[in-house]
C-alpha cells in the first residue's frame, strides 16, 4: 500500500501544478538507422548483360509476359546496380500482360495462368506478341525460354523461318539480330562490362522430366563411353551429354570473360523437387471422396477380380510388388505403365487362357465364352508393363487433368481389337486412366528416370563449379541450396517461402519457373555471392538488397 500512496500523491500535485507548467512531452525522436552507401569495389556495371534461359527471361505462370519481365531477377540486379554507376538495362519486352505468342497472326503459345481460386487456369484472352515482327534497338537481357546449353551457341536459332520446324527459338527470333546470328554472340556485341549466366543446363534435363521421362539419356554409358556427342542429333526431350555441355559452358565462360569482364554464374537445383513434380500424389484414388468416390467404390469388385489373376503372374515372375489391389477404405496407387518393367504381356495372355476361372469371369462382364482368348490377349497387352504405382515415382501437374478420365482413343481401340465384339461402355471401363489403363510414360516419372536427371544435374554442376573455382572473375551462387532449403521453407525479409504450389510462394502457378517475389530472392543471392567474391557490399548497403513486399507472387487476371 505504500507505494500506492506516494504514486497518489505525485498524481495529485501534478494535479495541482498542472495550470502552471508545460505538460506536452518531448517528442521521441525515432531511431533513424545509419545510411551505408554502396560500394562495388571497382566492379564495372556501366555495360551489365544477363545470358540464360527461361528464369533468367523472367517467365513465370507459364509464359512470359510484361509484368514478370519487369521482375525478372536481371531486371532487379540492374536496378541495384544503377546506384554503383550501372548503364540502362533494356529487356525485349513483350507486347501485353496475357503473355503467349502469335507466328503470323496464328497462336502458337497460349496465355499465362492465372489463380482461379482453386487452381491454376489459363487467361481467356488472345496473345498479341507476334514473333515475326522484330524488337528494336539494343539489349541486355538475352534469357531465352527453351534454350538448352548448346542453342547458345547455335546460328540461326532466331531464324523466323525455322520456328514453326523446330528449327529456331520464337523467343530468340523477335530479338535475334540476323538470321544466322547466335545468342552468345549477340551477348558479346553489347560489350559487357559485368555478367550473369544462369541456369544453363536447366533445360538440358527439364525436356526430359516434363517429358515424364520420353527423351533419350545421350550421356556416356557402360556400353557407350562417350555418348552422343552431336546435339544436331538430340530430340527435343533429351538430356544432354555433360562433355557437351562442358565443351559449351566452358567456351562460354572463356568468351565472356575475354575482355575482363565479371560475372555471376549459378549452378543448378534438382528440378525433381519443385512443384511441377510433388503436386500430384501417388495414390489420389479415394473411395472416400464425395465426388469420385461412389464411382470408385462400386467399381472396386470388378477391378479386383481382373487384377486378382494378373497379379498371380506378377507374384510368380518374381515380382509382386507390381500387384494392382484396390480397397474401398483407404486410399489406392494409380495404376501405371513402366518402361523398366519387365515385359510380362505373353505370360498374363497365356495364364489367364489357361486358367479355368477366366471363361466364367469373361461371361460374367457379358461377354460370350469364346471370347476369352482374346480378352485374354488385351489384358496380356494392358497390363504386360503395368504395376502400382509407389511413393518413389513423381507425377507431372498436368496429370491431375486426365487422372480417372476416360481415354477415348484407348477406348477406340479396344473395340477396334475387339472387332467389336467388345462393347462401348466396357470398352470405356478399361480405359479409365491410371484405374484400368495404365498412365502413359509421359505423365510419370519413375525412379530410375529420376536417376537419370540427377546424374545429369550433378555433372553439370560439377562443371559449373569448376570453371568457377578456377577462375577470379567468376562468382558462383549456389542456386541449388537455395531450393533445397525452400523444400522445408527460406525466410525472405519476413515471408517464409516453400516450393509449394500456389501457397509456396517461390514456385509459380505452372510449378518450375519463380514468382515475381522470387526472382527477387535469386537476385539477393546473386548480390550475396558477388559481395563474397569481390568485396562489394550490397548486402549492408542501404537499399542494397530488394524487398520482398515490393514483389508479388501471382498477378490478377484483370490484368492483361
Amino acid at each position: 500500500m505504500k507505494n500506492y500512496k506516494y504514486v497518489g500523491l505525485f498524481l495529485l500535485t501534478l494535479g495541482f501544478m498542472s495550470c502552471d507548467v508545460n505538460n506536452e512531452l518531448d517528442t521521441i525522436p525515432e531511431e533513424v538507422a545509419a545510411e551505408v552507401q554502396l560500394n562495388a569495389n571497382g566492379l564495372d556495371f556501366s555495360k551489365y548483360v544477363s545470358i540464360g534461359a527461361s528464369f533468367t527471361a523472367g517467365f513465370t505462370d507459364g509464359a512470359l509476359f510484361k509484368a514478370a519481365q519487369e521482375n525478372s531477377f536481371p531486371n532487379i540486379l540492374a536496378s541495384k546496380f544503377k546506384a554503383a554507376g550501372g548503364g540502362d538495362f533494356n529487356q525485349p519486352l513483350m507486347n501485353d500482360n496475357i503473355g503467349g505468342l502469335l507466328y503470323s497472326g496464328n497462336v502458337i503459345q497460349g496465355p499465362r495462368l492465372f489463380f482461379n481460386g482453386s487452381g491454376p487456369e489459363s487467361l481467356t484472352a488472345t496473345p498479341t506478341t507476334e514473333v515475326t515482327s522484330s524488337v528494336s534497338g539494343s539489349l541486355n537481357n538475352f534469357g531465352i525460354p527453351g534454350a538448352k546449353s548448346f542453342h547458345l551457341l547455335a546460328a540461326g536459332y532466331g531464324n523466323s523461318a525455322g520456328v514453326i520446324p523446330g528449327l529456331a527459338n520464337p523467343y530468340f527470333a523477335r530479338m535475334a539480330s540476323s538470321s544466322t546470328a547466335t545468342v552468345l554472340g549477340d551477348a558479346m556485341a553489347q560489350s559487357p562490362t559485368f555478367f550473369t549466366l544462369s541456369e544453363i543446363g536447366g533445360n538440358d534435363v527439364l525436356g526430359y522430366a516434363l517429358s515424364g521421362g520420353t527423351g533419350v539419356d545421350q550421356s556416356p554409358s557402360e556400353g557407350n563411353p562417350t555418348g552422343n556427342l552431336n546435339p544436331a542429333t538430340y530430340g527435343s526431350n533429351d538430356i544432354t551429354n555433360p562433355l557437351v555441355f562442358a565443351n559449351v559452358f566452358n567456351g562460354m565462360i572463356a568468351t565472356l570473360t575475354s575482355g575482363g569482364a565479371k560475372g555471376v554464374v549459378a549452378n543448378l537445383p534438382y528440378i525433381t523437387t519443385l512443384a511441377h513434380f510433388t503436386t500430384v500424389p501417388y495414390n489420389p484414388l479415394d473411395p472416400n471422396d464425395a465426388e469420385t468416390g461412389p464411382t470408385l467404390k462400386a467399381q472396386i469388385p470388378l477391378l479386383n477380380s481382373v487384377f486378382g489373376a494378373v497379379n498371380q503372374v506378377y507374384v510368380g515372375a518374381g515380382e509382386p510388388e507390381r500387384a494392382i489391389v484396390f480397397s474401398a477404405t483407404e486410399t489406392n496407387s494409380l495404376v501405371i505403365y513402366d518402361e523398366d518393367a519387365t515385359d510380362l504381356t505373353a505370360a498374363i495372355t497365356n495364364s489367364l487362357g489357361a486358367s479355368p476361372t477366366f471363361v466364367p469371369f469373361v461371361e460374367s462382364i457379358g461377354l460370350p465364352a469364346a471370347a476369352a482368348p482374346l480378352v485374354a490377349n488385351l489384358l496380356g497387352q494392358q497390363y504386360g508393363k503395368a504395376r502400382s504405382a509407389t511413393s518413389n515415382d513423381l507425377f507431372v501437374l498436368p496429370s491431375s487433368r486426365v487422372i480417372g478420365t476416360v481415354n477415348m482413343t484407348a477406348a477406340g481401340t479396344l473395340i477396334a481389337q475387339s472387332n467389336g465384339l467388345l462393347p462401348a461402355t466396357l470398352a470405356g471401363q478399361f480405359s479409365a486412366e491410371g484405374i484400368t489403363l495404365p498412365l502413359e510414360d509421359k505423365w510419370v516419372l519413375t525412379p530410375q528416370e529420376q536417376l537419370a536427371i540427377k546424374t545429369a544435374t550433378d555433372a553439370y554442376n560439377t562443371i559449373i563449379e569448376d570453371a568457377a573455382a578456377l577462375n577470379d572473375n567468376i562468382a558462383l551462387v549456389d542456386f541449388k541450396g537455395v531450393l533445397q532449403e525452400a523444400s522445408t521453407g527460406i525466410m525472405f525479409d519476413g515471408y517464409t517461402m516453400t516450393t509449394s504450389l500456389v501457397t509456396g510462394g517461390l514456385v509459380s502457378l505452372d510449378g518450375v519457373h519463380l514468382t515475381g517475389r522470387g526472382y527477387a530472392l535469386m537476385a539477393n543471392k546473386i548480390l550475396a555471392a558477388m559481395d563474397a567474391k569481390f568485396g562489394s557490399n550490397f548486402t549492408t548497403a542501404t537499399n542494397g538488397l530488394a524487398k520482398a513486399g515490393d514483389f508479388t507472387t501471382n498477378y490478377s487476371p484483370l490484368l492483361q
